[in-house]
């Protein structure tokens, strides 16, 4: 494809075959994006009608090969572009010096046709194919164009007198060649380093894996790498898949996943990522997933889905491209008329005619949204920020209001105990014990934490049997015969815990636990007169470190912020102010149910602001999915990143201001480029009606139109995050 008329009509052709739903086709990556009905096998027609529009569809290997071929690969045409033009333009640079010079028409005619013919070959083919399909695209222009300046050198040339001397265009049509082709190499190479982050993503993965058999070490090819082998991973290498520390312990280097250089410590039993860089110990892994389920695969799909994409704002280039090429058709004719109208000379209307087609050719339209789309999603993937949807990158500078979940976005998520009440303070070690014995047997967070407090104590837990979880209140079971429970007040009380002796000190031990932002769970012993009490844990979770910074940035941006919370009132306002966050000024809702977030940023939405929502859990992804733009969490879980529009790999908050940053330069460059490309063809049009450009600088204006709209999109590939 060439120009963004192409595009239209590859998508028409594709949106054509039976059981596609719609069809995006992005001229920058050459490559098309269609959702298809059911589990309905179209590739075949879906190839036969890119191929009947007039283009050959690419294998991926073919693609791939384009995307790492050499730096020099396939200048040669232009280099013999420039050799055979080179000559014929030498005397109008003689002109400029007083230097009067002047080919032989015959040498003329030797030099331009090769070049018109031979090297101009691809216009002529792609028109053609473009003409079949009743549309028009640059490669029509360009022939047309330059056809017309060759025919008529070459009737001038039939038409003189002998041994006279006319004026020919040859110079024009084959400069006008050899430009676009210039042009067009010098896009290829922009287009290159606008994909250098997928195949930057691509190159970390290595080729072979060092795997424990039954007779010891074996190197073998990465695909032949099953889920559930074994591999050995020595210093200083990449991990070849994702898998789990089975022995040795390390530290990984993940700034491929996360941006952040800084070593992660591995020991048995954390999870591995491929690609990332082990440090200076030795482990064995097992394989949990290889090929397309790892994340590095799972990453590259998101890079790859987001620069194949098409942003809203491209509709309006779609619209103006239908109509482009047959308008340009009509103005050349309208100016050929009318240079002839005037009186002028019929070769004077046709090179007038030849520049209007040739100057406004819509290569740079196709490329001014998809390249700044390519390089803007390639550098955030550098630096943690997985943007999947271009319309979140181009909504997420419009942002003004950003609602964040508390627990595990703003806050560590680990909860530990922060206060411990005792019914007979002298029994620390006993009770704490028996509830460590208890919450040994579950998941939960606060139970972890319970566990921990015990393990730093160097605690000997007592055994614990016919263990029972009452989901949302809390878990019961014997403990050296003793039926205990432990869980929130409220379900205690209703199963008869007895306060009476205990209700005014543990009634204002509670209070105080509440007001200081904390969780309350007790510790009570079933006995024939109901539940007695013992203990009274208060748990506490952390801020993020920098979240507080981060949020007070996003505020200095002019950020409504919010923070939603599930907590009770009294905990999320102190873990608010923590945050620097102003409850009073309405900036918590706190004791929000799971179900109702996505209604509560729905209401957010229909005040008039543009809402980004970040979250990390399953709980969030309804309201992930509900916000203009949804931000998950990378330390949270798949569904939460499924929900969202961007991914931010490194869990920290501070890469929200970033993403925000990031959609800001990329829709700025956008817009740029896309005012250029305009500006080209509405300046350059009338100009070139006028009489006031040549083809040769018409089509210098046009080569450098598309290699100025790629060049100011790769200007991306500087940004930086905040921090950096």
């Amino acid at each position: 494809m060439t120009c963004a008329s192409c595009v239209g009509r590859v998508e028409k052709a594709l949106k054509k075959v039976p059981g596609v739903l719609s069809a995006s086709v992005n001229l920058a990556t050459e490559s098309a994006r269609i959702q298809v009905q059911g589990k309905a096998s179209v590739e075949a027609l879906l190839r036969r009608a890119v191929r009947d529009a007039g283009y050959e569809p690419r294998t991926p290997a073919q693609a791939d090969a384009d995307m790492n071929r050499a730096t020099w690969a396939g200048f040669s045409p232009v280099a013999w572009g420039l050799a055979l033009s080179l000559p014929l333009v030498l005397p109008m640079l003689g002109d400029l010096f007083g230097v009067h010079l002047m080919w032989p028409a015959w040498l003329q005619f030797a030099l331009a046709t090769p070049v018109q013919f031979v090297l101009g070959a691809r216009f002529y083919k792609a028109g053609w194919q473009a003409l079949k399909a009743m549309s028009g695209n640059m490669d029509l222009l360009v022939a047309l164009g330059t056809t017309a300046g060759w025919l008529l050198s070459v009737w001038l040339w039939w038409q003189a007198a002998p041994g006279s001397m006319p004026h020919l265009y040859f110079e024009g049509s084959a400069t006008v060649v050899t430009l676009v082709l210039l042009g067009k190499w010098l896009e290829a190479r922009a287009k290159q380093q606008t994909t250098s982050a997928i195949r930057a993503l691509h190159a970390l993965r290595p080729e072979r894996a060092h795997w424990l058999g039954p007779e010891g070490l074996v190197d073998v090819p990465l695909i032949e790498v099953l889920v559930g082998d074994r591999l050995v991973v020595l210093p200083g290498e990449r991990v070849p898949v994702d898998g789990v520390v089975l022995e040795g312990e390390t530290q990984v280097d993940e700034s491929m996943l996360t941006g952040e250089s800084q070593a992660v410590p591995k020991t048995i039993g954390h999870r591995l990522t491929g690609a990332s860089i082990n440090g200076e110990g030795r482990v064995t892994l097992q394989v949990t997933a290889v090929g397309q389920e790892t994340v590095l695969a799972h990453i590259i799909r998101l890079v790859e889905d987001a620069q194949a994409a098409k942003a809203p704002i491209q509709r309006l280039v779609d619209q103006v491209s239908a109509v482009f090429v047959p308008v340009v058709i009509g103005v050349a004719v309208f100016t050929f008329a009318a240079w002839l109208w005037q009186g002028a000379l019929f070769e004077t209307a046709v090179i007038h005619a030849v520049a209007v087609l040739v100057i406004a050719c819509p290569c740079a339209l196709g490329l001014a949204t998809p390249a700044a789309i390519m390089a803007g999603t390639g550098v955030a993937a550098q630096h943690g920020i997985l943007i999947k949807d271009a319309q979140a990158l181009e909504l997420a500078h419009r942002v003004d209001t950003v609602a964040f979940d508390k627990t595990g976005t703003l806050t560590l998520g680990h909860p530990r105990v922060t206060g411990l009440w005792l019914a007979q303070p002298n029994q620390r070690a006993p009770w704490l014990g028996v509830a460590a014995s208890l919450q040994s047997g579950s998941t939960h967070p606060l139970a972890r934490a319970v566990c921990a407090m015990a393990q730093s104590e160097s605690l000997s837990l007592p055994v614990c049997s016919q263990l029972r979880s009452v989901t949302g209140r809390g878990l019961e079971g014997l403990v050296q015969g003793h039926a205990m429970l432990m869980g929130s007040l409220p379900w205690l009380q209703a199963e008869g815990l007895d306060l009476t002796s205990w209700q005014a000190q543990a009634q204002a031990q509670v209070d105080g636990f509440h007001a200081q932002g904390a969780t309350v769970s007790a510790l009570a012993e079933r006995g024939d007169d109901g539940l007695l009490l013992h203990a009274i844990f208060a748990f506490g979770d952390e801020p993020k470190p920098g979240a507080a910074e981060a949020l007070a940035a996003l505020r200095q941006r002019g950020m409504r912020l919010l923070m939603i919370s599930g907590d009770n009132l009294a905990a999320a306002n102190a873990m608010a102010r923590r945050l620097g966050l102003r409850p009073e000024a309405g900036e918590v809702r706190a004791e929000v149910l799971p179900a109702d977030k996505s209604a509560l940023i729905q209401q957010l939405k229909e005040g008039g602001h543009i809402v980004a929502m970040v979250g990390d859990g399953v709980n969030d992804a309804p309201a992930l999915a509900a916000a203009h733009v949804g931000m998950a969490m990378g330390n949270g879980t798949d569904v939460a990143m499924h929900a969202a529009g961007i991914t931010l790999m490194r869990g920290d908050v501070a890469l929200v201001a970033d993403a925000l940053a990031i959609s800001a330069r990329t829709v700025a460059k956008i817009r740029q480029n896309l005012f250029w490309a305009f500006a080209y063809n509405v300046a350059g049009m009338p100009l070139a009606a006028l009489g006031f450009l040549n083809p040769v600088l018409a089509g210098g204006a046009m080569a450098l139109s598309s290699v100025s709209v790629m060049a100011n999109a790769l200007l991306l590939k500087r940004w930086k995050t905040r921090r950096a």
